[in-house]
């Protein structure tokens, strides 16, 4: 190591006292050009090393590459260092030779290239040279104006130093001049301070009036060292607090009738004061008091009004007393005013609130960087902006208080329906003000009007049942004539309906499937529809959400103003001809209809010997009495009454069911429940559970009578009515009318259609019952509702029980002779009897039908009815039969389809009911014995009970 250090100083010793270009003597103030430096560059190499050839270019390139990147990596690199370090501990010299030739040939190639890259730039140096060379010229000639220029100003300064000093000394007086006429223009306009502060505040311009004032007192204290001056102070002072006072009276204003300019300038005027906080606690103290103030005056202008002259002191009354001498008829106009004027306070308060919103987010906008004061700012309008929104449910509580002091003062209960629900949804609008106003839901204000509510739902429910039970036993069954246009919107009762979108789906598929009907499009909304969305933003620049709405026009167009006249018509196809009737059944005709002409009876018999076509040429109005027009009208109400207060409207629906339910009990027990117990199997479990549950939950039993004759009514028996019983009017004896057929028709499918209107009404109940209360009413509709229709049956089964002697067919049969021994081609006689029977029935169809319409179900199920027991007649008549032969069961199959035969003119009705029943009948006598027990188990004997 110590030989490799020697050898390095050595080599750097030599490399210091060696120039490889020339000696600095050589080039000192010469620059050399880069031909010349290329060239001995190249020399020094070539004479260091002349046996390295320079002319390959590829081999050059691999020279190149063969360098080591340590050599480009810092231009500090020593590189004799690191050859050094390369080295071996034991050198060798013919090693040492082959590293130097390898780097010399590195070195040539690198020179090379330096001097390549030199010799391209050539034409760039020379250009630079000559920008330098004239740079060093132009440097030359800005040194000589320089030092003229110096010159110049040197003379300039001996010259014009005395005058200016004079100029100086002049402007300094005029300076003490200007500075005594600003004190005396001061003084004065101080002394005419009082003048403009009172016009200003007569302008109501309060900040620039403490402007001024302000001003005025640094003025004042600034020249305080003037006589005239000492008292101007103590009088600036007074005026400043008058000022603060007429500024206290201005915020109040703001509290009944917020103006956006007249708050700013008022804001601007307490910023000036510094006393922001301090307003906005004054703020609140007047918001309390005006509240009282409004409602105490309101009360009292109708209480004297009411009480005329009598002299009574009613200013010293507290506001509880005041209110209870509010009589019933001015009690709707005094809240309607008293609501008007609390949501004027409610509205300045939220206009309030928004102007410092708005004012902050200015503030903030406008603000860059961090001010000096910007901490009590921040902490100002944090303080403001908690003020504000504590005050929200503060306002709102004193509000509350005095509209349910106002409300608990008088008993609601006397109140007529209409009065009642204007009532509620005043204030049912007022709650949903105060919800958006501060969140509240008005506890106290709820709880106080639905106590009211429900006491006044309960009387009025019970009023109403007990008035449905006068109607039903009063009621006539006659046909109300409605148009055929009829809807239940076009009631004044569903009016707040009429646009509701819930129902607006509906009425095009409900209602169509009737009728085409034409409804009333009238914009009037509900008041859920027109109070929704913000009330601040309807009505924040103007107007009243209780302003009281222009009552529409009360009248309704829904009755037909001409006489009914039977829409139906017989079916024009089919054939006049009576050549297929039976003459043993002409003669019987002709004995039933004794007495008439030739041509009238044999008109009437082609008339009901061909199918009746039941169907309507117009459209078919609604089959409604003035009974089920009442509790339509009941619905109603009851659906105004959920619409404007929620929180009672399952107790509403359920009282709506039971109207429902009275009505469905009042038909079946007018119109079904007298049928035998065969015929009370036709009802379904569904129908007789719901008949079930009415008696045992409404109607109230002779038990219940005797157990609380003498004592008070329980709650259970407070809701129940009395049984109901047909009025005396209803003849349901008549034969020649069907036993009461059209009263039948009318209470059954005005049953029905009573049943579609309360499944319209659907969606617009369920919208307004709890979540957790819809399974009760879904459980109604398909367990009540729904049976309406199923109740058509056991009211027309009596009519076909009675309408046809099935009983005397009955005896005609048995006294037939089946065992006979050859095939007959003629039918018996029962058989023309029979159809005799449904002919005079069907005749008797078509004469009720021209007084009420009889619909295509009912007169499906009144033709189902008699054929059925007709079906089950012959059954009877057949098994009834002591002996038989085959030619007898020949003549059964020939009695049956001559049967079929006639009927199928008679009625459209298909298929024909119960007739695999009569024919499995008779073909079962023609099974062998072994096969008979097995059919008589799979079919169920059947007994014929008229």
């Amino acid at each position: 190591m110590d030989l490799k250090n020697k050898f390095k100083q050595m080599i750097q010793r030599q490399g210091s006292g060696r120039s490889l270009l020339s000696s600095p003597s050589d080039t000192e103030g010469k620059i050399l050009s880069p031909e010349t430096t290329v060239q001995k560059t190249n020399k020094v190499i070539s004479n260091d090393d002349s046996e390295v050839s320079v002319n390959d270019p590829q081999q050059d390139q691999e020279v190149l590459d063969s360098i080591e990147q340590v050599y480009y990596s810092d231009d500090m690199f020593d590189a004799t260092k690191h050859e050094l370090e390369r080295l071996p501990e034991v050198l060798e010299l013919q090693q040492i030779h082959v590293d130097r030739s390898r780097l010399r040939r590195q070195l040539q190639i690198v020179n090379k290239k330096i001097s390549n890259v030199i010799l391209e730039n050539h034409s760039s140096y020379e250009v630079e040279l000559q920008r330098v060379m004239q740079l060093e010229s132009q440097l030359q000639a800005a040194h000589h104006v320089c030092l003229y220029s110096r010159g110049l100003l040197h003379e300039a300064k001996g010259n014009f130093t005395t005058a200016s000093l004079g100029i100086l000394a002049n402007y300094r007086k005029k300076q003490q001049l200007v500075g005594i006429m600003r004190s005396l223009h001061t003084i004065k306009t101080l002394q005419r301070t009082d003048v403009r502060l009172s016009e200003l505040l007569e302008e109501e311009d309060y900040p620039g009036a403490i402007q001024l004032c302000l001003e005025c007192q640094k003025a004042a204290a600034t020249f305080k060292h003037y006589r005239c001056i000492s008292e101007l102070n103590s009088k600036l002072q007074d005026t400043l607090e008058q000022i603060e006072e007429q500024l206290d009276v201005a915020l109040s204003k703001t509290c009944q009738h917020f103006d956006y300019s007249h708050y700013c300038k008022v804001q601007a005027a307490y910023t000036l004061l510094g006393k922001t906080q301090t307003a906005m606690d004054q703020l609140h103290m007047h918001y309390a008091s005006v509240i009282h103030n409004v409602a105490f005056t309101i009360v009292l202008g109708y209480v004297e009004l009411c009480a005329g002259g009598t002299d009574t002191n009613f200013q010293k009354r507290q506001y509880q007393d005041l209110c209870k001498h509010i009589t019933q008829d001015t009690f709707t106009p005094c809240l309607v005013d008293l609501c008007k004027a609390l949501w004027e306070v409610i509205r300045s308060y939220y206009q309030t609130m928004s102007w410092h919103e708005e004012h902050d987010r200015e503030n903030c906008d406008s603000t860059d960087g961090v001010l000096a004061g910007s901490v009590e700012v921040n902490l100002n309008r944090r303080y403001i902006k908690q003020k504000l929104e504590y005050g929200l449910l503060r306002v709102w509580q004193d509000v509350q208080q005095k509209v349910r002091a106002y409300v608990q003062a008088i008993d609601l209960s006397a109140f007529k329906f209409d009065n009642f629900i204007k009532v509620v949804d005043y204030i049912t609008r007022l709650m949903h003000v105060g919800e958006e106003f501060c969140g509240s839901q008005s506890e106290a204000l709820q709880e106080s009007i639905n106590k009211q509510s429900v006491n006044y739902f309960r009387n009025y429910h019970r009023t109403r049942m007990d008035e449905l039970h006068l109607f039903l036993e009063n009621e006539g069954w006659e046909l109300c004539p409605v148009k055929t246009s009829f809807t239940i919107l076009q009631l004044q009762e569903f009016k707040f309906l009429r646009n509701s979108p819930l129902l607006h789906s509906r009425t095009s598929k409900t209602q169509d499937e009737e009728t085409s009907q034409s409804r009333d499009s009238s914009p009037t909304k509900q008041k859920a529809a027109s109070d929704g969305g913000s009330f601040f933003l309807r009505y924040l620049h103007g107007g009243n959400p209780f302003n009281v709405e222009t009552e529409e026009d009360g009248t309704e167009d829904i009755m037909e103003t001409d006489s009914f006249e039977c829409s139906y018509s017989l079916d024009q196809n089919e054939s006049s001809s009576d050549d297929d009737i039976a003459d043993e059944l002409k003669q019987d005709y002709i004995d039933e209809i004794a007495g008439t002409s030739p041509g009238k009876w044999r008109a009437s018999l082609k008339h009901s010997s061909r199918r009746a076509s039941w169907k309507a040429v117009v459209g078919l109005p609604p089959l409604v009495t003035n009974t089920t027009l009442t509790v339509l009208r009941l619905f109603g109400k009851y659906i105004q009454m959920m619409d404007v207060l929620r929180s009672i409207a399952f107790d509403v629906t359920i009282c709506m069911s039971q109207l429902f339910d009275f009505y469905l009990y009042a038909v079946y027990t007018f119109f079904a429940s007298g049928m035998s117990e065969v015929n009370e199997r036709t009802m379904s479990n569904k129908l007789r559970t719901t008949l079930r549950r009415i008696t045992d939950n409404l109607i109230l039993s002779e038990n219940d009578d005797n157990a609380n004759g003498h004592q008070v009514a329980s709650p259970g028996r407070r809701d129940k009515v009395p049984h109901p019983h047909i009025s005396p009017i209803v003849d349901l004896m008549n034969e020649h009318k069907l036993y009461g057929l059209a009263e039948r028709v009318v209470a059954a499918e005005s049953l029905v259609y009573l049943a579609k209107q309360f499944e319209f009404l659907q969606p617009c109940l369920e919208s307004m019952i709890p979540v957790q209360k819809k399974a009760f009413l879904q459980q109604f509709y398909s367990q009540t509702v729904s049976t309406a229709a199923e109740l058509r049956k056991p009211v027309y089964r009596i009519v076909a029980a009675h309408a046809v002697d099935y009983e005397n067919i009955h005896q005609q049969m048995t006294a037939v002779k089946w065992e006979i021994k050859e095939i007959m081609s003629q039918h018996n006689a029962y058989v023309d009897i029979i159809l005799r029977e449904f002919q005079v029935f069907s005749m008797r169809l078509a004469e009720i039908s021209k007084r009420v319409p009889i619909p295509k179900e009912a007169y499906n199920v009144l033709w189902e009815h008699c054929i059925r027991l007709a079906s089950r007649t012959f059954v009877e008549g057949y098994a009834s039969a002591k002996k038989c032969s085959n030619e007898g069961r020949a003549l059964m199959q020939l009695d049956f389809q001559q049967f079929l035969m006639k009927l199928e003119k008679l009625t459209d009705l298909r298929p024909i009911p119960d007739r695999e029943y009569v024919e499995a009948y008779i073909k079962a006598y023609y099974l062998p014995d072994s096969v008979m027990e097995q059919w008589c188990r799979e079919h169920k004997v059947s007994v014929l009970v008229i």
